[in-house]
């Protein structure tokens, strides 16, 4: 026997707790399934030294501020204590241990299966699993001879475990440069592997945080806004190659825009680099047993490899029928569903946006909420 709802919200992270709220305070309750056994999983399991890198004012869930005395930049500890007290604000209790593996159409809108064999039909079903859902594992050449040990950035918690090995760093997005600043702060050598040119900016210039500049420079017209975010980009950053750092050619905007690549938002690993604290490697060319040959012809030896190479949202998995339209990226094109897909909403997706993703969700949740309830009445939070 299914169960009935008007409205399935998949996934209670911020994107689903997000819809889950704002259809609340317009007066409907929503039924929310996560697969993890507590709200906000993926921010408990993060890195223990994670701060968001965007202002808490730009940050917080629709209804709901930070509180007051919480710092600019609130660490992730505080980041999970916030989106429980969202969920109780709002008397959103999901249903735990389920994990959805098939949205298909039925006649009174969307039936969801889960991988415990429970059935969900609702009108509505709004996909909030992330796009950091599944972590992205490549194997390289001559890795199974390693003698070492080589994880993924998802089960990296702290710098303890790594104390007096030598370690490397895969991928120099914003989880791999933080990673190798805390491996480096803690006193463990420590290195980077970095394949592609990358875009790095500082997290503040002068006291204002990047996170508003690039706010302000994504409202000008779309060529003045690239060169003065390029501009920027070199007077503050400048040229980086002599430390092994090959900077893109396009501005950190367009990059974010085209490509939904956010770039390096620098928090201190590039002074460990410039003081020689934190090593910068090309790309890898083949695993030995001792360490990595790298593709300049450089081999070094290691203990520990820590793979940040991203994660996939992997959305096309759960639709048997109807396949949503999704970018290069594996993102969803649109928030809401058309055609045969109407009644699906995709929110959380969206990493083109300038600002963070965080501020995106909100923006996301309350468009999809008006357009779920859309004769509904928003509460006033006091």
């Amino acid at each position: 026997m299914s169960d009935r709802t008007d409205t399935l919200v998949i996934g209670a992270g911020p994107a689903g707790l997000a819809v889950a709220g704002c259809l609340a305070r317009r007066g409907l309750r929503a039924t929310v399934i996560e697969r993890a056994d507590a709200v906000a999983a993926s921010w408990r399991a993060h890195y223990e030294r994670l701060h968001l890198h965007t202002v808490k004012d730009l940050s917080a869930l629709p209804g709901l501020p930070f509180p007051e005395a919480a710092p600019r930049y609130v660490p992730r500890r505080s980041v999970v204590d916030y989106l429980a007290g969202y969920a109780k604000r709002y008397g959103i209790t999901p249903c735990f241990g389920q994990e959805a593996v098939a949205i298909t159409p039925a006649p009174s809108g969307w039936l969801t299966r889960t991988a415990t064999g429970r059935e969900f039909v609702s009108r509505s079903v709004v996909l909030a699993t992330g796009a950091n859902n599944v972590p992205n594992v490549p194997v390289f050449a001559g890795q199974a001879l390693f003698q070492g040990r080589v994880l993924h950035s998802r089960d990296y918690r702290s710098a303890a475990p790594f104390a007096g090995q030598r370690t490397l760093v895969v991928g120099m997005g914003n989880t791999g440069a933080e990673i190798a600043l805390d491996l480096a702060e803690h006193g463990v050598s420590t290195a980077l592997s970095v394949r592609s040119p990358i875009n790095l900016v500082h997290r503040d210039v002068l006291g204002r945080p990047t996170q508003l500049s690039s706010i302000m420079l994504s409202k000008l017209p779309t060529a003045l806004g690239d060169a003065l975010a390029r501009l920027l980009r070199d007077l503050t950053v400048g040229d980086l190659r002599r430390w092994g750092l090959r900077t893109a050619p396009i501005s950190p905007l367009r990059q974010l825009r085209e490509h939904g690549k956010t770039p390096v938002i620098d928090v201190g690993t590039l002074a460990r680099i410039k003081r020689g604290e934190i090593e910068v490697h090309p790309g890898i060319e083949i695993f030995t047993a001792q360490g990595i040959r790298f593709t300049d012809g450089s081999e070094h030896q290691f203990d520990s490899v820590i793979l940040a190479t991203g994660y996939e949202a992997q959305i096309d998995r759960l639709f048997p029928g109807p396949k949503p339209a999704l970018d290069t990226n594996g993102m969803p094109l649109d928030v809401a569903g058309t055609g045969a897909l109407t009644g699906v909403y995709f929110v959380g997706f969206d990493i083109r946006q300038p600002g963070g993703l965080l501020r995106a969700i909100a923006a996301q949740a309350e468009q999809v909420a008006l357009a779920i309830a859309p004769n509904g009445s928003a509460a006033r939070d006091g």
